[in-house]
């Protein structure tokens, strides 16, 4: 299957500021690959994932965008921001990333600064931070931190354990991995916390000035960034009723280790909204760059979302591949790539199938303890691809 350019077909309401909702554009004709009952298939089939959630108490809001390397197809906004905000999400609504920082921000510095030639893949994490220096880390790779299996654990409660973010960043570089490198599989933020550090270092710049400079700003991608102003605030999506803080979150990054950290780490904190994340999607499924503007190496794009060990892992470089398993569903081809954000974002994109989905969503308002996520995002995948078919 391989379809076309774009087709804003259906959509949300609800006059976010920042920018035009899709409610407010007349459709476009449909394309030629597309035909015209095909792309109200797609649409059809969005809306009725997303209000079957929306009903089920899935999340208060949400967004998905459906579209392909040339634009969009679909996209819809359902339910409503808060309890107490009846805003309905649009296509400029922002929403806490989570994960979706460690692919969006510090895998795409990453895979730039490999495509230059500034970091070696199968160098020694402590090539570039010497500063890590518990025991075993002079044993892990980049490639290591990269495809998770560093032998680093999953997590540390450095909120709980630091009063201050200089000490959480003491404590990080004395964590130690306990298994050898390449031995398993283990899902770790703390080797994006890593990660975000080497990219400042090798960088010069913080990572969020390195992001604006070299990805979002080239992209064109306004809403997204670290630490978004409070002028923001209007149409940033409230996450969860924070125990530790006593408040409900919105503004403020979700991940207490990142907020302890400053916000600005390689593992959460990056907000974006439905339409930069879409660009974002775009410019991989063009290998690399859009509309003149080239952001990656087309060969590196290739290496960094090809699996990396399939003993240990369906893991590529910062990207999971869709296995049949996931979040992908069950009908995306073997060269899809993508990632899951614990607030209840995700993307894929499909390059075999010339395909992304993206989902954005608060799930965790009002509290992280709703996991019904997991079944939207993989039944908006799979009623996509076989609407599209």
């Amino acid at each position: 299957m391989v379809i076309g350019p774009a087709l804003a077909i259906g959509c949300a309401s609800g006059g976010m500021s920042g920018g035009t909702s899709s409610a407010a554009a007349a459709p476009l004709a449909p394309p030629a690959a597309v035909a015209a009952p095909v792309a109200r298939a797609v649409a059809d089939s969005v809306r009725a994932v997303l209000d079957r959630a929306i009903a089920d108490s899935a999340f208060p809001g949400a967004y998905a965008v459906v579209g392909t390397r040339e634009g969009i197809i679909a996209e819809y906004g359902a339910g409503r921001l808060d309890v107490l905000d009846n805003t309905r999400p649009s296509n400029t609504t922002v929403w806490d990333l989570a994960s979706l920082t460690k692919v969006i921000g510090t895998t795409s510095a990453m895979l730039q600064l490999v495509g230059s030639g500034r970091v070696a893949l199968d160098s020694p994490v402590v090539r570039y931070l010497p500063e890590w220096t518990a025991r075993g880390a002079n044993r892990v790779t980049v490639r290591n931190l990269l495809s998770h299996n560093s032998g680093l654990q999953a997590g540390r409660l450095f909120y709980k354990e630091a009063t201050t973010a200089d000490e959480a960043f003491q404590q990080l570089f004395a964590t130690a991995p306990d298994t050898a490198p390449g031995v398993r599989y283990t899902y770790s933020d703390i080797g994006f916390l890593l990660l975000g550090r080497l990219v400042a270092r090798v960088s010069g710049e913080s990572l969020d000035a390195y992001d604006a400079a070299h990805i979002f700003g080239p992209l064109g991608m306004q809403d997204t960034r670290y630490l978004p102003p409070t002028s923001w605030l209007s149409r940033i999506a409230p996450t969860e009723q924070d125990p530790w803080r006593g408040r409900k979150v919105r503004g403020e990054v979700h991940d207490e280790n990142a907020h302890r950290m400053g916000g600005v780490v390689g593992h959460a904190g990056l907000f974006s909204s439905a339409r930069d994340l879409s660009r974002f999607a775009r410019m991989y499924l063009n290998y690399g760059q859009l509309d003149g503007q080239r952001i990656f190496d087309s060969a590196t794009v290739v290496a960094f979302t090809r699996v990396q060990n399939p003993a240990l892992s369906h893991r590529a470089l910062g990207w999971e591949t869709a296995n049949g398993t996931n979040s992908a569903g069950k009908r995306m081809s073997t060269s899809a790539f993508g990632h899951t954000g614990f607030t209840g974002t995700s993307i894929w994109m499909d390059p075999g199938q010339n395909l992304f989905v993206l989902l954005l969503t608060n799930r965790v308002n009002p509290t992280r303890e709703n996991r019904k996520i997991g079944a939207v995002r993989t039944g908006l995948a799979d009623a996509v691809v076989g609407a599209l078919r």
